[in-house]
């Protein structure tokens, strides 16, 4: 596949590096399906939805999932290691796998200390750079743990211009999510729904649901191409409930619109589909959504705006049109909209 056509060059300064506060004050590009643009604010979505719309929103909850530790000297001529950790995704109570830095000074059988009584041994080191380690914690304590000595996971394009801090831990967690979950990244979209948005919107009849899909750090990672050749992504776990699924039907069989925020809520639904109808659904996804692909139970998305030549951006493409949307990046540029996780959202209305 040719990712020319998904491709656009973003200045820098663009890159939101904090949100907006408060966080529904952020700007919002309406994209009609006829190429229309309108410049708004998240807190205008009311007037933009009608009453029986319903919102569908992922109520996963981001771990702190970016550590910081030590690999002791192997023997008395060596020295210690500092190391970076970022946790990719749980294979059991006490298990993970994670990116490492630096991974060349890392191998099998090392252990890793986090902090006082909180360590872990690197049992695995496979070829995409990826480690496996076994911590000495597990269940309820490795969560207690992690939220002790872990920082949020921010996405690299924040990383690398600045460190997590205390206020990531209010601005990259959605103010709904639930219990439970296991992200290593935020469903950014959701980040701009304040109470007080949500609020509005319900008294505007509006309606809310959720689904939930853990968010891994797949989701920033450049697009490979055996990813493209099989058309599939990597997997994440996401669920559907059987009442939440039934209630959507009723919605769109009503002649409403049922309408994701954001592209893990959107996944989500569009992996849970029979016969046009979604279905109740627990387990992996690994769809990938791009132009020529018809959207089945989606009217509407309420998005960030997205990485060039991503799947992400090719979902977006796929709802309305490769043409539409880089002209609507292109007004978004032009007009120094903030950009990825941290920054201004889109309506799109096809």
């Amino acid at each position: 596949m040719d990712l020319s056509p998904f491709s656009f060059d973003l200045p820098e300064e663009l890159i939101a590096l904090r949100p907006v506060e408060p966080q529904d004050a952020a700007r919002l590009l309406v994209v009609h399906g006829d190429g229309r643009l309108e410049d708004a604010h998240v807190r205008d979505l009311p007037s933009y939805l009608s009453a029986g719309d319903t919102l569908v929103f992922n109520d996963t909850r981001v771990i702190p999932a970016a550590l910081k530790g030590v690999r002791p000297a192997r023997d008395d001529n060596g020295s210690d290691v500092a190391v970076d950790a970022n946790l990719v995704e749980r294979v059991d109570g006490a298990t993970w796998r994670a990116l490492a830095r630096p991974g060349k000074r890392l191998k099998p059988g090392d252990r890793i200390e986090f902090g006082q009584g909180f360590e872990a041994q690197l049992t695995e080191k496979a070829e995409t750079g990826e480690v496996t380690l076994v911590f000495n914690l597990a269940g309820r304590e490795l969560d207690e743990a992690l939220d002790a000595h872990g920082a949020m996971p921010l996405p690299p394009y924040i990383a690398r211009r600045r460190a997590a801090d205390a206020k990531d831990r209010q601005t990259y967690q959605t103010s709904f999510a639930g219990e439970d979950a296991q992200s290593v990244a935020a469903p950014t979209a959701g980040l701009h729904f304040t109470p007080e948005l949500r609020e509005a919107l319900a008294g505007a009849g509006i309606g809310a649901e959720t689904v939930r899909l853990h968010v891994g750090l797949g989701t920033f990672s450049p697009l490979k191409e055996s990813q493209l050749e099989s058309g599939r992504l990597h997997e994440e776990w996401r669920r559907i409930s059987p009442e939440v699924a039934e209630r959507l039907n009723a919605v769109r069989a009503s002649g409403h619109r049922c309408v994701p925020v954001g592209t893990t809520a959107l996944r989500t639904l569009e992996s849970s589909v029979d016969d046009a109808r979604l279905i109740a659904t627990t387990g992996p996804t690994d769809i990938f959504l791009k132009p020529g692909d018809r959207l089945q139970v989606t009217d509407a998305l309420v998005t960030n705006f997205h990485l060039p030549e991503s799947s992400l951006f090719m979902l977006v493409c796929a709802l309305m049109g490769t043409d539409i949307m880089q002209a609507a990046y292109a007004h978004a540029i032009a007009n120094k909209y903030r950009f990825y996780s941290y920054g201004d959202a889109c309506l799109l209305l096809p």
